[in-house]
């Protein structure tokens, strides 16, 4: 059995607590003031994620440098909407890509097919006329007795 994935929550708050060197005093504290989210078991025991601990990791280095806890979640905000961008905007930089491929081959295909004379097929026969076209050549014109 491999890694969990990074947003599962596998670890207690002691082992959080452990594993990045922060106080469980401290991650309560984040977590009172929305800065981390851990998920919750049936019985309510917080489950602190690979991505929670990197997460407090960010936090404690932030009120290291001085940040207040506001500020740090507003930090965490916008960091969080600058990788939401980047994201997007590599899926849409994507889309313009196959566009333009797209839009190359429909422009040849269209030059191609302007390119080629037309011609009718080749069992198609130009001078025979249709069988209720009167021989004058007027289908309006009543018939006179002679």
């Amino acid at each position: 059995m491999g890694e969990p994935d990074p947003s599962t929550g596998v670890y207690g708050i002691s082992v959080a607590a452990e594993l990045t060197g922060l106080t469980v005093r401290s991650l309560r504290l984040y977590e009172r003031h929305g800065l981390l989210n851990p998920a919750r078991t049936a019985g309510g025991t917080r489950r602190f994620s690979q991505d929670d601990l990197r997460r407090a990791r960010r936090v404690a280095d932030l009120m290291a440098d001085g940040v207040n806890l506001a500020g740090i979640g507003k930090i965490l905000g916008l960091e969080q909407d600058t990788d939401d961008l980047r994201g997007e905007n590599t899926a849409l930089q994507a889309d313009i890509t196959a566009l333009r491929t797209d839009n190359r081959a429909l422009r040849v295909d269209q030059a191609s097919r302007t390119a080629r004379p037309r011609h009718p097929p080749a069992d198609f026969d130009t001078t025979r006329r249709s069988p209720r076209s009167p021989a004058g050549g007027h289908r309006d014109q009543p018939s006179r007795p002679g």
